[in-house]
């Protein structure tokens, strides 16, 4: 019987929350090592276990995977959230990459400072509300199902739901004018696997806070200054 799967990577959210999101959505334990010093970040390089010199890296069947697009993918098709048929999969892929794209803007936004904090959120709320929610709205409206491709639970609605999330961190009400995502949130909140992953105690990692961010720095040698999109 094959072991847990084991991610490497810091105590906070960053590149590998979407892992965790995924894997609580299949209900798949795992095991987490977190990243605390440099001296463990060049082991692992000294190792040969990071292919491209970069975390998140999950040890999973017996493979040490990077690139996070890679483990995302791989994870989804092994716990069948990926869809019934090459067009199934041809959508997720077109909504988790639009999804991505809104995460994108919450990322690095620990890294910012004060002032720029402040315009970056006012980035998010914009795109989220101008261009990405509007567009998933409409798929729910029209198609008029439960869940985002062939009404059934995919990587895309685990993907989706992750993001709202983050968004309504920044502004509360942000899906006020959006009836349809106010819907999906409540059914997919409520799918008995990730009801479990938002309960307090999970291996959901809150908003990143100081601490995080200089442990990055350090671990990364990241001393440099991040800048608002």
């Amino acid at each position: 019987m094959a072991g847990k799967p084991k991610l490497y990577y810091f105590d906070g959210r960053g590149k590998m929350e979407s892992v965790r999101w995924l894997l609580a959505a299949a209900g798949v334990e795992f095991e987490e090592e977190f990243l605390e010093t440099r001296e463990q970040y060049e082991k692992l390089l000294q190792g040969g276990s990071l292919l491209f010199q970069q975390v998140p890296m999950v040890e999973i069947d017996g493979m040490k995977m990077v690139q996070t697009r890679a483990i995302l993918n791989y994870i989804a098709g092994k716990y069948n959230l990926y869809g019934k048929d090459l067009k199934e999969r041809a959508l997720i892929d077109m909504y988790v990459g639009g999804t991505d794209d809104l995460m994108g803007f919450i990322l690095m936004f620990p890294f910012l400072s004060a002032e720029d904090k402040e315009k970056q959120r006012a980035v998010i709320v914009q795109k989220a509300t101008s261009r990405y929610f509007p567009a998933y709205e409409k798929i729910l409206k029209d198609h008029g199902q439960d869940f985002l491709v062939g009404n059934n639970f995919s990587w895309a609605d685990v993907h989706l739901l992750e993001a709202i999330l983050m968004v309504e961190e920044k502004k509360s009400d942000v899906l006020s004018g959006f009836p349809q995502l106010q819907a999906f949130k409540a059914r997919i909140s409520n799918i008995p696997t990730i009801k479990k992953f938002l309960e307090p105690g999970s291996q959901r990692k809150p908003v990143p806070d100081d601490k995080y961010v200089e442990t990055v720095r350090r671990v990364l040698c990241m001393y440099y200054d991040v800048k608002a999109n």
